[in-house]
């Protein structure tokens, strides 16, 4: 597998669940109301109601971590704040956040995402791959220049016929959202960035892989809009 180290400096995988504020440990219902609006001093809520849950997850994966790839003290740290935690490692970083929904705040979810991968032998390592088996939906990078959201979509409408990517977009063309044929992904562009989600969760490489296709797919349309987004 090539990943273009370009392409994979500014390159994360996110993850993400959900759950009800309520059910936190920390909340206590003879004392706690669940919010009803998202703002500054609700979302300070459930940063104290998450605490345990954070710090335990936190903790197994840094345990976790060190044991499977044979870390010492001085490759790998745990910082916890208020309703987030990072994992600084050697070969990369995970942070996880806890976030009311906007939709329904008596809802939350934990966004996990890895990201400053070292390089793409660090993908390749089976323990990597262990340590985040089912965690991630989504790869999303940052596109270096940006791009015309427009220009995106007039580039796969004026596609030959026998060139498989199709686009959807709302009215005000604020993404589009390609498909690849074969590919089990959808590819969302917002014009700053590039996300490729997928139904189920995968590990790292199972994420990069299929980013992959996706990207040779882009580049064999010889359209210069599209294979410079990849």
């Amino acid at each position: 597998m090539h990943i273009p180290g370009t392409t994979l400096a500014s390159v994360s995988l996110s993850g993400r669940s959900e759950g009800a504020v309520k059910a936190l440990r920390g909340f206590r219902k003879d004392r706690h109301h669940v919010p009803d609006a998202v703002n500054a001093t609700t979302q300070a809520f459930l940063g104290k109601l998450c605490e345990e849950e954070l710090r335990e997850e936190a903790e197994a994966l840094f345990q976790r971590t060190r044991d499977t790839l044979a870390y010492k003290r001085k490759d790998l740290a745990l910082d916890l704040g208020s309703g987030s935690a990072v994992l600084t490692a050697r070969d990369f970083t995970v942070e996880f956040t806890y976030a009311l929904l906007e939709s329904d705040p008596s809802r939350y979810a934990v966004e996990r995402t890895l990201h400053s991968l070292r390089d793409a032998a660090v993908i390749d390592q089976p323990e990597v791959n262990g340590l985040f088996s089912g965690w991630f939906t989504a790869l999303v990078f940052t596109l270096s220049r940006g791009v015309s959201v427009e220009a995106v979509i007039d580039a796969i409408e004026g596609l030959p016929e026998d060139i498989a990517l199709r686009v959807t977009y709302p009215s005000d063309c604020r993404e589009c959202v390609l498909s690849v044929p074969g590919v089990d992904a959808v590819v969302r562009c917002s014009g700053a960035t590039l996300a490729v989600e997928f139904p189920r969760a995968g590990s790292p490489r199972e994420l990069l892989e299929a980013f992959a296709q996706v990207r040779e797919a882009f580049v064999l349309t010889r359209d210069a809009t599209l294979a410079g987004l990849l």
